[in-house]
């Protein structure tokens, strides 16, 4: 009996003694793959990483956080490639401007046109009201520019075209009205980043102009952060972590497609507010002015927001080329958000001009950015007399 169970006893001692010598080869072997920095799998986390490449945001309903049933993430920019370095915004307002002066703009050299006749009647002023009605000037403001055109030739009594242009350069100067405060608000403040919605009807481009403006707060060395609240369309989270990862600006996002904006909205401030960054910027979903239900989820959008923070900017981005159907945009989201300014997109491919003056007018609020084209630094801080000059090039 006892010479049966011997053998078993011999080929269990063995076989601890085998494992109890492999336990240290394992463990340095664990250890060396913790410092390991060559190229990794796929599926190999690097060192401190338990999983995916996103933090999640925990919700804490004890500081009033509208009820999250889905997942928030922080896209990590680090992951992107090499960082772009964003133009300088000096530059871009001479390259804007030469643009500008280039496209089809009729409005400054049609009245010069005019205003340069050897005789001017009736005829020519009613041609110079048309030509300030074709640029979307507004009645108005076409009438009364008009009214200060004629007295102004009468007294000056030339029509040499130096003396033409400097008088229209400042009767439209006035009209853009200098006086106007453009800067955008984007301070930090003494406990909280400032918070700017950019909202907007469908197909303006609101997304990428965040995309851009972001790129113009990296130039101005702004540490920002970005809400992806456009959960209705596909792939705008995605679009807008795009942007962001080029100048290593992060993006909260939903990864519930159709998830609440308000909540995405919500934990994009507070990631802001954590991280103590200078500027949160939130993308909404495009509106359409005569729908309701979605205008009012856009207050509410704003509504949540303000329960940590008070929006200090809401920018509306308009489309040049809509002209006059862009005022009615324009007063619907006043009434709901309180627009504190104007994005001006796609002023190179229209003859429009005027509705710059148009919107101002109207709403007693600035024009504050305009694009002049798709490139990534194509977005700059409007300047009234550089607008003025690139009209009457």
């Amino acid at each position: 009996m006892v010479n049966d169970i011997l053998p078993i006893i011999v080929y269990i001692v063995v076989g601890l003694a085998i494992v109890g010598a492999l336990v240290p080869v394992l463990l340095k072997s664990r250890k060396s793959r913790e410092t390991y920095t060559g190229p990794r799998d796929a599926n190999d986390p690097a060192p401190g990483v338990s999983g995916g490449g996103t933090d999640t945001l925990v919700e804490d309903r004890s500081v009033g956080a509208p009820p999250t049933e889905e997942p928030t993430t922080v896209a990590d920019a680090a992951v992107a490639p090499p960082l772009e370095s964003p133009a300088p915004v000096q530059g871009r307002l001479h390259r804007l401007r030469s643009r500008l002066a280039k496209s089809n703009n009729a409005l400054g050299k049609g009245l010069l046109a005019l205003l340069s006749s050897d005789k001017i009647d009736e005829s020519i002023w009613d041609e110079i009201e048309e030509t300030l009605l074709l640029a979307d000037l507004g009645t108005e403001p076409a009438m009364n520019l008009v009214d200060i055109l004629r007295e102004r030739v009468k007294v000056m009594g030339s029509r040499n075209p130096d003396e033409v242009r400097e008088m229209l350069r400042e009767e439209l100067v006035k009209m853009v009205d200098p006086s106007m405060d453009r800067s955008l608000n984007i301070e930090r403040h003494a406990d909280r980043p400032a918070v700017m919605m950019v909202v907007g009807v469908n197909g303006v481009g609101k997304t990428t102009t965040v995309g851009k403006l972001a790129r113009v707060l990296v130039a101005e060395n702004k540490d920002v952060l970005l809400g992806a609240a456009d959960t209705f369309r596909a792939a705008a989270a995605e679009q807008l972590a795009t942007w962001g990862s080029r100048v290593g600006v992060p993006t909260v996002k939903s990864d519930v497609d159709g998830a609440d904006p308000a909540s995405v909205a919500y934990e994009a401030v507070r990631a802001g507010i954590d991280a103590e960054v200078d500027v949160v910027m939130i993308d909404t979903a495009g509106r359409l002015q005569n729908k309701v239900g979605l205008m009012d989820e856009l207050g509410k959008v704003k509504r949540v927001i303000e329960k940590q923070a008070t929006v200090d900017e809401v920018l509306l981005v308009l489309d040049a080329t809509t002209g006059q159907n862009g005022l009615t945009q324009a007063k619907v989201f006043a009434d709901v958000v309180n627009i504190t300014g104007i994005v001006l997109t796609k002023l190179d491919g229209t003859a429009k001009g005027g509705i710059v003056v148009a919107i101002q007018k109207t709403l007693g609020v600035p024009v504050k950015l305009v694009g002049l084209g798709e490139g990534a630094d194509d977005l700059a801080p409007f300047d009234p007399e550089s607008f003025v000059e690139a009209l009457l090039n």
